[in-house]
């Protein structure tokens, strides 16, 4: 575990002598040389791999590339080298990264591709104790029900084509990754809580879009019929869940989990519901009522009150520290 210490505030506040401090600031500064190494070799090596990726562009490239890099972090792992953990780290991710994104490139990024990508993805995560790779292995599996982002000149979105599964699916996600975190070490404690709320994340976005958009059930009605062309039929008007469905649902959720966080003191939680609480209520909010001066000015009063009750909560939340 990490923990930042201001130094020079404890010292002059009485809760650690000048001595003390000396010999922290002393493993502090070992530790920050070794950073410092292991991040120009790792600058070093995602040059070297660009490089190659540049020079023969392929998805066998990236193939390669990903199994050499991961390998070689695996190996840097295994050796024990502790100084060369963040290294190790950086060549796990970006060989995982990189071989399934070759793999994507050759069967054009397919459903079955995806899945395997997302299973991939989290062994990777466990073998390179990466939260960055099991948060990804979650995100992957909203793609393959259709979820995406996008990028244009000054402006972001966010897809998802099927709110329900992708509620429905990611509440599965968040309770297993949930229940293991709970019957695993710490080391992969942390994975497990990561999985969870990143499913989490993406639970309250399928509610987010269908409260605003309802949801036509494409992908389940396709199975039902055996007919692939109705994930196409957009220009259907019958709802089958209607955005009210979604509106009422998400409060609900969103007032379950957050009774829940407080009983057991789940602090991310609660900060999480209280931001998509803020999120659902102005969503609904300007959706009903518009923009205007009169909306603009009750929401800033309102959003001030979330805020100074949040700030209240995590204040009280907040350990005490020992003198």
């Amino acid at each position: 575990m990490k923990v930042t210490l201001d130094l020079t505030d404890l010292v002059q506040s009485g809760k650690l002598t000048a001595a003390e401090a000396e010999r922290l600031r002393g493993l502090a500064a070992r530790d920050t040389v070794s950073l410092g190494i292991n991040i120009l070799v790792g600058f070093g090596v995602v040059a070297v791999a660009a490089g190659a990726g540049a020079l023969l562009p392929s998805a066998y490239t990236a193939l390669a590339l990903g199994v050499v890099m991961f390998g070689l972090g695996l190996g840097l792992i295994m050796s024990g080298a502790k100084a060369w953990e963040l290294l190790a780290q950086i060549c796990l991710v970006l060989g995982a990264l990189g071989f399934c994104g070759g793999l994507a490139m050759l069967d054009e990024g397919s459903l079955r591709v995806m899945l395997l990508i997302a299973l991939l993805l989290a062994v990777a995560a466990v073998v390179a104790r990466s939260g960055l790779l099991i948060a990804a292995s979650v995100l992957v599996v909203g793609g393959c029900l259709g979820s995406s982002t996008d990028y244009r000149h000054a402006m972001y979105s966010l897809s998802v084509e099927e709110p329900t599964l992708t509620i429905v699916v990611f509440a599965v996600i968040a309770l297993a990754g949930y229940l293991v975190s709970l019957r695993v070490t710490a080391a992969y404690e942390r994975l497990g809580l990561i999985a969870a709320r990143t499913a989490v994340l993406m639970v309250n976005f399928g509610f987010w879009v269908g409260s605003l958009w309802g949801d036509r059930l494409l992908r389940v009605r396709a199975l039902l019929h055996g007919d692939p062309s109705i994930l196409h039929d957009y220009t259907a008007r019958s709802e089958y869940v209607s955005p009210l469905v979604f509106s009422i649902g998400w409060a609900v959720a969103l007032l379950a989990a957050g009774v829940w966080a407080v009983k057991t003191d789940r602090r991310w939680m609660v900060n999480v519901v209280a931001v998509f609480a803020a999120i659902h209520f102005y969503t609904q909010w300007f959706e009903k009522l518009g923009a205007s001066p009169g909306t603009v000015l009750g929401a800033g009063v309102l959003l001030l009150a979330f805020a100074l009750g949040l700030w209240s909560f995590n204040r009280k939340a907040a350990p005490a520290v020992p003198a």
